[in-house]
């Protein structure tokens, strides 16, 4: 009977030390990285290097502050060669969106996974350049008699706001791959005299109501900074 209590007691024992570790384990699972994530938009480069006409780069980032909030920032520079029906020019400058997401996906225990939607504030700092165009328009894009082909413009501005729907994978510890979409609206430009900008870094083409649409694929890294429980 006393060799009966002795084998209860060590199983109870085991079974006590087993149940604790894998509490701490779990416990150890469920906490999340909350950090700084930066990363590159990897069309850009891409394009430039099937289209000599369009260059340039677009660095990404963004950082936890809230379990399913992150605020995040897209900025880089365009150097673009446009050609419509009656014209061809060069858009070229630097941008910066700034804003949030909120991260709709629902992961497993130690995944951080995102499917996202969130808006964006953006900002361009442009020049733009008539290289050539047709003088049979008939006011589509300018106001009165257009005589500086091949001058540049400068010190031109655009402000706009944008919707934006996408989501990150995590492939690799703490490396992401992400694709994005986004709507956009003019909000206000600075234009030239008699030339309406039709493409702005960071905005692409202005369509018609001044609307627009981009997109990136991303690769980015986290630098984990601290752990919370999920």
């Amino acid at each position: 009977m006393k060799q009966a209590h002795i084998l209860i007691f060590i199983i109870s024992l085991f079974l006590s030390i087993g149940g604790f570790s894998q509490q701490k384990t779990d416990t150890i699972k469920l906490k999340e990285n909350y950090g700084l994530r930066v990363g590159i938009d990897l069309s850009k480069p891409t394009i430039s290097f099937i289209d000599r006409d369009k260059k340039g780069l677009e660095l990404v980032g963004d950082i936890r502050f809230l379990r399913n909030y992150y605020a995040a920032v897209e900025l880089g520079y365009e150097d673009v060669i446009s050609t419509e029906d009656y014209l061809n020019f060069t858009s070229k400058g630097s941008f910066i969106k700034i804003g949030v997401n909120y991260n709709a996906y629902q992961n497993w225990a130690g995944m951080t996974n995102e499917i996202f939607f969130g808006g964006r504030y953006g900002f361009s700092f442009l020049s733009q350049t008539l290289n050539n165009y047709s003088p049979n328009v008939n006011g589509t894009y300018f106001e009165g008699e257009l005589n500086d082909v091949n001058t540049e413009y400068k010190d031109l501005t655009a402000h706009w706001l944008e919707f934006v729907l996408g989501m990150k994978v995590e492939t690799f510890k703490n490396v992401y791959l992400g694709t994005q979409i986004s709507i956009k609206k003019m909000i206000s430009t600075k234009e030239p005299e008699n030339f309406k900008n039709l493409y702005i870094p960071g905005f692409n083409r202005v369509f018609l109501n001044d609307m627009g649409i981009g997109f990136n694929y991303t690769i980015s890294y986290l630098i984990p900074i601290i752990k919370k429980n999920k």
